[in-house]
């Protein structure tokens, strides 16, 4: 056993010394301190990684933290929800995520035009303007392909490479060649402006073909490795992947809130997974429990 040593906070100190101070701690600081070291092995370049990402983290301001792993190649397959891609595309076209309150009168909200997300509020108007600028991209798209039928990490890159801001998370993804899957994107707006898109034009999206694109993924690689942001259908996906392989993850990390008494997938221990196969038997693995826009930074900026 190692004994419990007490963490000596320094002033100038940076991330690095103070996650090696959590080293010897205990808790939530012990254990994101074994995330770091887990997520710093997860970037060998035989370990191909892949990111779970779940919850509101664009609007709570952490698309530039993405955006930058993208870009270092911190991040080779990206599993997120259809909402996360919304507020990426919302921001890319110009539009702001702006800091309000939980406590407050959302019928006054309503009437103001301003929807909220915990304690971010977003105007009306720039989801007028989504829906315009996607009705544009995926207009252009039909216009410049024959081809009607798309997988949905197709449909994603191709809208990507129409975005012109270069720290757009769908973008970013294009430039670097990391593939996007977003399972659920029909449970979005990206979904609802498909639908009513297809009553103008012949779109057709195969959301079953993506799993035959992301298990070629799997099959190909040597070790694997990935990073939850909470839970959801994102990480079931990867989660999935696992199934028809001949062995499961060997390295997870999971930033969560979440725990497990409910059963839900969110909650769900990493050693849970071991049951199904779908983490290796001996893989390193750690939950972190704790809101994720406060240990994602302090994650990927200690392993730099």
């Amino acid at each position: 056993m190692n004994p419990v040593k007490h963490a000596k906070v320094q002033k100038d100190m940076t991330v690095a010394a103070l996650i090696q101070q959590y080293e010897n701690c205990a808790f939530g600081a012990g254990r994101l301190a074994k995330a770091v070291k887990i997520y710093k092995e997860m970037q060998a370049e035989d370990v191909t990684s892949f990111f779970g990402l779940a919850g509101a983290m664009i609007p709570a301001g952490m698309r530039q933290v993405v955006v930058d792993m993208i870009k270092r190649r911190d991040i080779d397959v990206l599993v997120t929800t259809g909402a996360n891609l919304v507020h990426d595309m919302i921001e890319a076209f110009g539009g702001e995520h702006c800091q309000g309150q939980c406590s407050v009168d959302d019928i006054e909200l309503k009437n103001s035009k301003i929807d909220r997300i915990y304690d971010v509020y977003l105007a009306d108007e720039h989801f007028t303007t989504f829906e315009n600028r996607f009705d544009a991209i995926v207009t252009d798209i039909l216009d410049s392909s024959s081809q009607t039928q798309f997988t949905i990490n197709d449909f994603l890159h191709e809208i990507g490479s129409r975005i012109m801001d270069k720290n757009s998370i769908l973008r970013a993804a294009v430039d670097n060649e990391v593939p996007v899957f977003c399972p659920a994107i029909a449970d979005s707006s990206i979904g609802l402006q498909s639908w009513m898109f297809g009553y103008k034009r012949d779109l057709h999206v195969d959301t079953f073909k993506d799993i035959r694109q992301i298990m070629d993924i799997c099959y190909k690689a040597r070790r694997s490795g990935a990073l939850f942001i909470g839970g959801g259908v994102p990480k079931n996906f990867i989660m999935q992947s696992m199934l028809l392989i001949p062995k499961g993850l060997d390295f997870a990390i999971q930033l969560t809130m979440d725990t497990p008494e409910t059963g839900g997938l969110s909650g769900a221990t990493l050693d849970e997974a071991k049951s199904w196969g779908k983490i290796g038997e001996h893989a390193e693995t750690v939950t972190v429990y704790s809101d994720a826009t406060i240990t994602l930074p302090i994650l990927v900026a200690s392993s730099l």
